[in-house]
């Protein structure tokens, strides 16, 4: 996926935050929403990063469900993406972590019962220090 791309979802992942964070009813009315734009926001950013070190191989797709595996397995997919060393990417390890507390319970929140606003909020800020982490 080109790079443009990854930046428009970004956006529209982004505008799903906004709106959830603005809404009066609170981040609980938009839980299902956000752990699919979450989920989909950590790997376009983790994609984009690729992009912006120039070590992306031409389509790949990251898949989310990676980030439920052991840190080994995940380093050993990723690796399959990228032209250069995994282990060379700077805070490769704290991206992997950051993405695995993401994912952590997505499926449960996306098709669930109903979490709790506090949950919600810690989503969404490691999906913001994960941004910054990868400088995107």
């Amino acid at each position: 996926m080109k790079k443009e791309k990854h930046e428009e979802i970004l956006k529209e992942v982004l505008d799903e935050i906004g709106s959830a964070l603005n809404d009066k009813r609170g981040l609980l009315s938009h839980q299902r929403r956000l752990a699919f734009s979450l989920s989909l926001g950590a790997v376009n950013l983790i994609e984009l990063y690729f992009h912006k070190l120039s070590i992306i191989k031409e389509g790949t797709q990251i898949d989310h469900t990676w980030f439920k595996r052991s840190e080994n397995r995940i380093l050993e997919k990723l690796q399959t993406q990228i032209t250069g060393q995994i282990d060379s990417i700077e805070n490769i390890k704290k991206i992997i972590d950051i993405a695995k507390q993401i994912e952590e319970k997505r499926d449960d929140l996306a098709y669930g019962a109903p979490a709790s606003d506090k949950i919600l909020q810690e989503k969404i800020n490691l999906f913001f220090m994960l941004k910054k982490v990868v400088k995107c």
